[in-house]
């Protein structure tokens, strides 16, 4: 049987990816390069190469235990992939954060060998980009009103993320790390380096984006975005200085005016099965969802 070859991620091969990503036609901002690129270290992210497809696992230890290794989808055009013959298929049988698309036509092709689960944590919310930089309606009222409220509180700046700001941006996020004291939190830990990792690496992947608000000179907000494809920007950090009343509402929208404009769509990723993350999103009244699931394999 041949077996696919993992080996660590590289900026190196980037832009071959995100051709295969592209292929895939997928809004899902697991597999953004950004997403695997930041959280490779946390998740211990590998990928193998074959002809037409990029395999992606991840391999997390707990305490002291075997590390529990779990498989991506592949990414590729998955429309031209013979997948009832695929020799891979054989040295996985259970695949994480499926796309409805991708399960789709496994259900096509494999049959009676698939069987799905919905993970509905792992679901991005999508919204539409000028809904979001109009906040037009009742069902935004709340928010125009906090977005107005800092407006007429603050005398502020907003700029567009380039790398010259990035040292700024990063000086913000250890202030905001000190303030959630992510020493007691894993979670924040983790995400406080892929920030960093992804911040360092601004200048080597074109797809990101993203803006900053600033106060007498100083940094107390900002957006780390990323290209998908053509019409969806990814939302993958939005940090802010809770001080200062509506500011998380205030770098969404003037974000979503400067930099989402070129854009339809905005995925502002998963809830994690955080009851008040959940509330949070869908406050913001999503569209869609780009939903996911966990998929098992019977022999074929």
């Amino acid at each position: 049987m041949e077996e696919l070859i993992f080996e660590p991620i590289t900026l190196d091969r980037k832009d071959e990816y995100m051709e295969r990503l592209a292929q895939s036609k997928t809004k899902s901002s697991d597999f953004s390069f950004t997403n695997i690129w930041g959280w490779a270290d946390e998740y211990g992210l590998e990928w193998a190469w074959t002809k037409n497809l990029v395999w992606i696992r991840q391999s997390t230890t707990v305490g002291s235990e075997i590390p529990v290794v779990r498989y991506w989808a592949p990414i590729g055009n998955w429309e031209n992939v013979d997948w009832t013959q695929c020799p891979y298929m054989k040295q996985a049988r259970t695949f994480h954060r499926v796309p409805e698309r991708l399960l789709e036509i496994w259900n096509e092709k494999l049959g009676g060998r698939v069987s799905a689960e919905e993970d509905r944590g792992q679901w991005d919310y999508i919204y539409y980009v000028q809904e979001l930089s109009e906040l037009r309606g009742k069902k935004f009222h709340k928010k125009k009103n906090l977005v107005n409220q800092f407006k007429k509180l603050y005398t502020y700046t907003y700029e567009p993320m380039t790398a010259d700001c990035v040292e700024a941006v990063l000086e913000m996020q250890e202030e905001w790390c000190m303030w959630r004291e992510c020493e007691d939190s894993q979670s924040l830990l983790a995400e406080n380096d892929a920030i960093r990792r992804v911040l360092e690496q601004w200048d080597e992947i074109p797809s990101l984006l993203g803006g900053s608000i600033q106060i007498d000179g100083k940094v107390i907000a900002y957006t780390v975005a990323e290209a998908i494809n053509g019409d969806t920007v990814v939302i993958h950090f939005e940090k802010g200085k809770t001080d200062y009343k509506g500011v998380y509402q205030a770098i969404n929208n003037f974000f979503m005016k400067e930099e989402g404009s070129r854009f339809t769509f905005v995925n502002r990723e998963q809830d994690l099965d955080d009851e008040g993350l959940r509330k949070a999103k869908m406050s913001y009244n999503p569209v869609a969802f780009a939903k996911k699931f966990i998929v098992e394999l019977a022999e074929g």
